[in-house]
């Protein structure tokens, strides 16, 4: 390795990247050093010599987008933001990885301009990015029109040999070659180190054939190379009908005399006497921290008008495409803004009271009727489109040169839909959907995760919700899935009682704007419940709040104060409303709540709440999956009917009934409870 000064403008600023990251790491404590000094070659190629993109205005349509996948080496986007004009001071820089900066561990979207995912769990940027790509493509195929192509851009990764491991990669990877997604350019730094030591340990295969299979375009390079990197850039873009893997042999921890190829340069400081140096390997002076010297940044700093310049033209053009297509760019600036259109709740259907319907035939009947008014609704499934109900009538497939349509066939592949998912919102411009079985949220849990940390609208249709799915048995009946999902914050699940209270649900995730959504639903039949004014069912609009009063409880034909309160979610609220008609029989006064968001119910006022759920009844809790988390809800002196065990596989009817969700088994505890209550408030009393 040459330890001469650097030779040249751009030599520097890389040298300069790679200062940065040691000194922030250096100063934190703690960090990854290694990848920013390895991979500053390939982060300068591409920021300066080809990505589009403009700091004053980060969220511009049209812009390129960058995605960190190996988000631990976070110092290396921070100094590119910094360097090429972005709101990043030096300070942030200087206080990275500390309480309240914009320069955390790992990137985070909506907290640091410029960042374009949350990354750091390997293969999810990764992910996001083919989603990205499949709605630059979908945003050209339904927007642009000859001689006026508002939509235009590509979407570049850094991805490490972390992130090829992943499981998530390689499906969202084989989706994006299935797909032929020309504008995907993903730079493998493979430096061949992982936080154990060689990838020799367990990861020798041979990824560009494996890519190679998956219908991409493969090219392997000097990752220290400025020059070889812009041509394979160059190459990739030529090369239009297939994504693009660009392998990039680096050295972790580059310029660093004893941890340079070693796992020490992975994720801890290289410690004060090797950053001494490692900076005089790299020729940047030896006690200044954070140097950034004028001429770089008057160079890097360039970006800003080059930016400013781009966006104007693009401007320009836009405003001839709203000129001559004025209905589109309406439709394109009201998708970009996450607008519902004009009317659209109009487009809510109303079901039949006494008829039988899943929910999930709700739901998919639901579907499409707001896509028929929302053409930038777009979503699929994993394989179980008729199963799901997501399938939108008179949309054929998204496929490779067939991009404006609006169904997407993931395959098995639930990971990887929950990842494209993300990156088609955080893209903009579209609201998407996903649907799969309810067990299955576990493959895609962290994706749902990162979709809630990011605050991000993504809705999640997932049906097959309890043992009442029946004969595929244990290993399909979701007991867990429903309470743990409710355990992810800023993650709204909804399970309705009915299709009326289906359709409300599509509502409440519409409109929901900073956070996905968990719609669940049955594979059985649930009556639909007759709610016309002045009947005995409260109005499914009542289900906006969370949870509300479905029956009251009556005493000789009037409303009167209920003895006791069985709660439900779901096809349980039907069980529900039978054993209020048994314990009504035995002169118990019993109101029935039909809770099909506890997040939302929560989150009302306490008197809202206290109306709903007054003190003095006896609470019942009634939903077929485990009782933890309802003790909020049912208090010290209620009950929970639920399932802690696994299911067994019979007719959903049978496993209902043998698992004691029957009406017969809700009121005797329901009787229980409320005599353990008069017992206890009687010994109350005489210790009194």
């Amino acid at each position: 390795m040459s330890t001469k000064a650097p030779r040249s403008i751009e030599d520097e600023s890389i040298n300069v990247i790679r200062g940065l990251a040691i000194d922030a790491v250096e100063r934190a404590k703690s960090g990854h050093p290694g990848l920013p000094m390895g991979a500053a070659t390939i982060g300068y190629a591409i920021w300066m010599r080809h990505l589009r993109h403009n700091p004053a205005q980060p969220e511009w349509p049209d812009r390129d987008r960058f995605v960190l996948s190996a988000g631990h080496g976070s110092m290396l986007l921070y100094a590119l933001l910094h360097l090429t004009g972005y709101e990043l001071p030096l300070e942030e820089l200087q206080r990275f990885r500390q309480w309240g900066s914009r320069t955390p561990g790992h990137p985070e979207h909506g907290l640091t301009a410029g960042v374009e995912t949350t990354t750091g769990p390997l293969g999810q940027g990764f992910g996001n990015a083919v989603g990205m790509a499949l709605a630059e493509r979908w945003q050209a195929a339904t927007y642009n029109r000859p001689g006026h192509e508002v939509v235009d851009h590509w979407t570049y990764v850094l991805a490490s040999d972390g992130d090829l491991m992943e499981g998530v990669q390689s499906e969202s990877a084989s989706l994006a070659g299935h797909w032929g997604l020309g504008r995907l350019i993903v730079i493998y730094d493979s430096n061949r180190i992982s936080i154990d030591g060689s990838t020799d340990l367990a990861f020798t295969e041979d990824v560009a054939k494996r890519y190679e299979g998956y219908g991409w375009h493969v090219q392997q390079i000097d990752g220290h190379d400025l020059d070889a990197v812009d041509e394979s850039v160059r190459a990739a873009k030529r090369e239009s009908g297939r994504p693009s893997l660009i392998v990039a042999r680096t050295h972790i921890g580059y310029g660093s005399p004893s941890k340079q190829d070693s796992a020490d340069a992975h994720g801890s400081p290289l410690g004060a006497a090797e950053a001494k140096l490692a900076k005089e390997r790299l020729g940047l002076p030896v006690e200044r921290e954070f140097w950034v010297p004028d001429e770089v940044r008057a160079h890097m700093g360039g970006s800003r008008e080059r930016g400013r310049a781009e966006q104007a033209a693009w401007e320009t053009r836009a405003r001839a495409y709203e000129s001559a297509y004025p209905e589109l760019a309406r439709q394109y600036r009201n998708a970009l803004a996450r607008e519902l259109p004009d009317g659209w709740l109009d487009a809510l259907p109303s079901f039949k009271a006494g008829e039988k319907m899943a929910t999930r035939q709700a739901s998919g009947a639901t579907l499409n009727a707001v896509a028929e008014r929302m053409p930038w609704l777009i979503g699929g499934s994993a394989d179980l489109s008729e199963s799901n109900s997501t399938l939108i009538q008179g949309s054929r497939p998204i496929q490779k040169g067939q991009y404006g349509e609006r169904y997407i066939h993931f395959g098995v592949r639930e990971h990887g839909m929950g990842a494209i998912l993300n990156g088609l919102s955080l893209h903009g411009g579209v609201r998407c959907f996903g649907g799969t079985f309810l067990i299955f949220s576990d493959y895609m849990r962290p994706t749902i995760r990162l979709a809630a940390l990011m605050e991000q609208p993504v809705i999640y249709v997932f049906t097959h919700d309890s043992v009442g799915l029946g004969e595929d048995g244990p290993t399909h009946q979701p007991v867990e899935q429903l309470m743990s999902l409710r355990l992810i914050p800023n993650l709204e699940v909804i399970r309705p009682a009915d299709a009326s209270e289906t359709a409300v649900a599509w509502r409440m995730a519409l409109e929901r704007r900073h956070g996905p959504t968990a719609l669940v639903l049955t594979r059985q039949k649930l009556p639909v419940l007759d709610r016309r004014p002045g009947g005995e069912h409260g109005a499914a609009a009542q289900a906006m709040l969370g949870g509300y009063v479905l029956a009251e409880a009556r005493a000789d034909g009037r409303v009167t104060a209920p003895q006791v309160i069985l709660i439900g979610s779901g096809s349980e609220v039907h069980v529900c409303l039978e054993a209020r008609s048994h314990l009504a029989a035995a002169g118990i006064a019993t109101r029935v709540v039909s809770l099909p968001s506890i997040s939302r119910f929560l989150a009302q006022p306490a008197s809202y709440q206290n109306e709903v759920l007054p003190p003095e009844g006896v609470r019942v809790a009634v939903e077929a999956g485990v009782t933890h988390g309802w003790a909020e809800i049912v208090g010290a002196h209620g009950d929970v009917v639920g399932l802690n065990r696994f299911g067994a596989s019979a007719p959903g009817e049978v496993a209902l009934r043998e698992l004691g969700f029957t009406a017969e088994n809700v009121a005797e505890r329901a009787r229980e409870a409320l005599a353990r209550s008069s017992r206890t408030a009687i010994n109350d009393f005489s210790r009194v």
